[in-house]
């Protein structure tokens, strides 16, 4: 197919602008409508982009909130946490510089003896560990969005119900702590830790819906969603993690909603309904005698849902999927094992075993035993000289005993057990000594094997070459003489 030219005006030719550019307000960009104000007001809440915003937010937290750490982290209804995981995810504010004004603090508290103090920064500091570890596990498990790291979680009979996870994301599962967390969450785009881990675990083992779900829509609709923590999160509450959440660990939201949100006013800010019950029937609506809901205006399936799922339900349902994973994963190993299938017996009986030589040890042994040189690496200095140490051939008598040891076993039984003898200790002795070799290049220093030179200048391996028909005995003994008139130098 043939393209058609295409002509580019120079930079002189250009036409000018109809008018100037004039400044304007993010307002008058038109970038909202009247029907966005609101819901980004309330985002705004949550972070206000910008370094200087990150730079404050960071300060306030630690003159101010950062003792308390502690005791209020837990508190899903007022701002306890430091609000710093939005200005972390988009590079606004690093990871060292919240680190070491946190770690200053720590250090001035404890010169202070304030105890309180140092255990917020720990807890604290505990926290961003969390966060860097999370990185720490999505890089070396690169499939961590999209499977578990427990490879019989692939096993799980997830329920994939829409309607369900409908009800869920939009707040209308008849449990109030839960509902609070979902609707504060499309509200502002963040919500308490506390409450993330109740909501996802809520979504996992109650209704059992794919963690992949939540995961994407924590995505969504966070402010702060940043993958790797949204990944240890999920899979941490799903059983996924070796060191995570337990599978079968349920955790009933109204003993949720009565430990981190004992007054009520979390459910009673984000669920107006609810507003008027009793503090003791706030997270448990549907166990209230009916004069207390017509006292409160609360009509159970008209103006708030009831429970989309009873808790012994779901305990029983949950019991049920974990038995279903565990035999679906016994079926399938059992699977693999058949069709990798071996026949395991003894074949021993077949094997022909070869006489074993006796050995007959030698009352005064000649051989050199340097047990310091046993197992010395070889190490070279200069390879210029062309030369290369090589193994020093076995003499001839030896090489003859090698050679008739199978024909032979029984009438040279004692000789060839003294050869082994001496021929052991040789080879952690003579053949790893030091040796230097003075050449017209230079000095060449290393270790077994080796050359080594006698008095007349030529190679000590040529010596032994011209004096085979002496004994082993001899040969030994004329190495030791060798070694006394100083030939050889360690």
């Amino acid at each position: 197919m043939q393209m058609e030219p295409v002509s580019f005006l120079p930079l002189w030719r250009l036409v000018p602008a109809a008018g100037t550019v004039e400044r304007c307000t993010i307002e008058g960009l038109g970038l909202e409508n009247e029907l966005e104000k609101s819901s980004n007001a309330l985002l705004g809440r949550g972070c206000s982009p910008g370094w200087s915003n990150a730079d404050r937010a960071l300060t306030e937290f630690v003159e101010q909130n950062l003792f308390d750490y502690s005791k209020r982290r837990f508190k899903v209804g007022a701002s306890s946490t430091s609000l710093l995981s939005p200005y972390l995810h988009f590079g606004e504010i690093s990871v060292r510089k919240v680190f070491r004004c946190v770690r200053m603090k720590q250090i001035l508290w404890r010169r202070e003896w304030k105890s309180q103090g140092e255990e917020s920064v720990t807890l604290f500091l505990k926290a961003i560990g969390l966060r860097e570890y999370s990185r720490y596990l999505c890089f070396n498990y690169l499939f961590t969005h999209e499977r578990s790291i427990l490879s019989n979680m692939k096993y799980f009979p997830w329920n994939a119900d829409a309607n369900h996870f409908k009800v869920w994301r939009q707040g209308r599962t008849g449990y109030p702590l839960v509902d609070a967390g979902m609707r504060e969450l499309w509200a502002t785009g963040w919500i308490h830790n506390r409450i993330r881990v109740i909501v996802s675990s809520f979504a996992v083992k109650f209704l059992l819906l794919p963690w992949k779900w939540g995961m994407k829509y924590f995505w969504d609709t966070l402010l702060d969603a940043d993958l790797e923590c949204d990944i240890l999160g999920w899979q941490y509450i799903s059983g996924s993690l070796p060191d995570g959440q337990e599978l079968e660990q349920l955790d009933c939201p109204q003993i949720q909603g009565s430990k981190f949100d004992p007054e009520g006013e979390y459910v009673r800010q984000w669920l107006p309904e609810l507003a008027r019950m009793p503090i003791e029937w706030i997270h448990h609506p549907w166990d209230a005698p009916l004069t207390v809901l017509k006292a409160a205006g609360v009509e159970l399936g008209l103006n708030y849902p009831k429970p989309i799922i009873d808790i012994d339900t779901a305990r029983e349902n949950l019991r049920e999927a974990i038995f279903k994973m565990w035999e679906m994963e016994a079926a399938a190993k059992s699977a693999t094992s058949d069709q990798m299938n071996e026949d395991v017996f003894d074949n021993s009986d077949s094997i022909k075993t070869s006489a074993i030589l006796k050995v007959i040890p030698k009352e005064k042994s000649s051989c050199l035993t340097y047990s310091s040189n046993d197992q010395r690496v070889p190490s070279f200095q200069n390879f210029n000289n062309g030369l290369l140490p090589r193994k020093r051939p076995l003499p001839v008598d030896e090489e003859k005993l090698h050679m008739d040891k199978p024909n032979k076993q029984n009438k040279e039984a004692g000789t060839s057990g003294r050869e082994d003898l001496c021929s052991t200790a040789e080879s952690s002795a003579s053949k790893r000594q030091k040796s230097t070799i003075s050449t017209s290049t230079g000095i060449i220093s290393f270790t077994v094997p080796q050359y080594c030179s006698s008095s007349n200048g030529r190679p000590f391996q040529d010596h032994e070459s011209s004096s085979l028909n002496l004994t082993w005995h001899e040969k030994i003994d004329l190495e030791q003489t060798s070694n006394k008139n100083g030939v050889l130098r360690q």
